[in-house]
């Protein structure tokens, strides 16, 4: 099967072997060593020297902890919005008490730099910022660097959701000053889900010690100090761990630059396929994103019929829209472990469909 849908992704065969190893003791010396192993590899793709923890979550989970571990009730703070996921980012600072400002982005492009600092010159009294890298319901990729300078030459607190891009797309997390930053194992690590990262700069330490929103589960302070001994809090996802340490090995081995350069020309490739179909990108060209492709579906031609039968005529799995947007856009995840041939096969079985499409329509209007 061609999975390409923005995640999980698709797994190497040493990735798959590597999941078939016996559990091992979470309290023991041989776990000490693969957290350690495996949080200095995504320190290196994170580019930070900051505290990084590895919780047992999705990436949902790590968007909960970073604002229960940074926030308290009815503290002000910004959320930028350019699609499904920023609205999620921004339902769970509500659902906690948070006064939510929400910026919401049309649909297709980009949060703009000046304009989220004039916002936040107009209302000094938000501490907090929270802001989407890459987001996959839209195929959009926000300008982290300028964004990030923007926020914090105001002196504000910077979360990150890095969920889909930090490994696939550049994140100088340490360089642009982001205070928190998320990923999760199922997106370009090559890795199933299972485990959330979370990378913690030392002002969000200091805003972590006035936080007062409930957390245990998701306590940072406590992901610290167990992993002082090699530890996890909780029981970890050990088969994750296992996989997540291979794989990081290989995107090692690639070399940080090459996997970022990997990333934008296959996304290249896609867009370039896309487009050669006669379908319209739905994200703005200047913002569009490296590792997902969302696109129109031609007019009258529901979305989910498309994905139906890429998957029951051609074994291709891609994602349908989301939200208001579900029955007439699609989705081509290309992260992690993905090629150029990976992507000639979906776009050549798309043509397929909508020549099928195309010939159903010409005949209805013969008729």
């Amino acid at each position: 099967m061609n999975l390409r849908i923005p995640g999980p992704t698709p797994l190497p065969e040493s990735v798959l072997e590597a999941m078939k190893r016996q559990m091992i003791n979470h309290r023991g010396p041989e776990f000490a060593q693969l957290i350690g192993e495996v949080t200095e590899q995504l320190k290196y793709f994170y580019q930070t020297e900051n505290d990084l923890l590895i919780l047992t979550a999705s990436g949902t989970g790590a968007m909960e902890a970073a604002i229960v571990n940074t926030c308290s009730p009815g503290e002000k703070v910004m959320a930028i919005t350019i699609g499904n996921f920023g609205d999620r980012f921004a339902e769970i600072a509500k659902r906690f008490g948070t006064d939510v400002t929400k910026v919401e982005i049309s649909a297709g492009q980009a949060a703009d730099p000046d304009d989220i600092a004039r916002r936040l010159d107009a209302d000094p009294g938000i501490t907090t910022v929270l802001v989407t890298q890459n987001e996959t319901s839209t195929g959009v990729t926000n300008h982290m660097e300028a964004l990030a300078r923007v926020i914090k030459q105001r002196g504000k607190l910077l979360i990150v959701d890095g969920i889909s891009s930090v490994g696939s797309i550049d994140m100088k997390t340490d360089e642009w000053g982001c205070d928190v930053v998320l990923s999760g194992s199922q997106k370009g690590w090559m890795a199933p889900p299972g485990l959330a990262f979370a990378s913690i700069s030392p002002f969000a330490w200091e805003r972590h010690q006035k936080a007062t929103l409930p957390r245990m589960y998701w306590d940072f302070t406590l992901g610290k100090k167990y992993l002082e001994h090699g530890e996890t809090p909780w029981t970890p996802a050990i088969t994750t761990f296992y996989a997540l340490e291979v794989s990081l090995k290989a995107l090692r081995a690639e070399g940080r630059e090459a996997v970022f350069a990997r990333h934008a020309r296959i996304a290249q490739r896609c867009r370039d396929g896309v487009a050669g179909l006669g379908l319209k990108l739905f994200a703005d060209p200047k913002h569009a994103s490296n590792t997902v492709t969302a696109f129109y579906t031609p007019e009258g031609v529901d979305s989910r019929e498309i994905a139906k039968e890429l998957e029951s005529e051609y074994d291709t799995v891609v994602a349908i829209g989301q939200g208001a947007i579900t029955t007439t856009t699609m989705r081509i995840g290309h992260l992690g472990w993905c090629s150029e041939q990976d992507i000639d096969s979906v776009i050549g079985s798309l043509g397929k469909c909508l020549e099928h499409y195309k010939a159903a329509a010409g005949a209805q209007h013969t008729a």
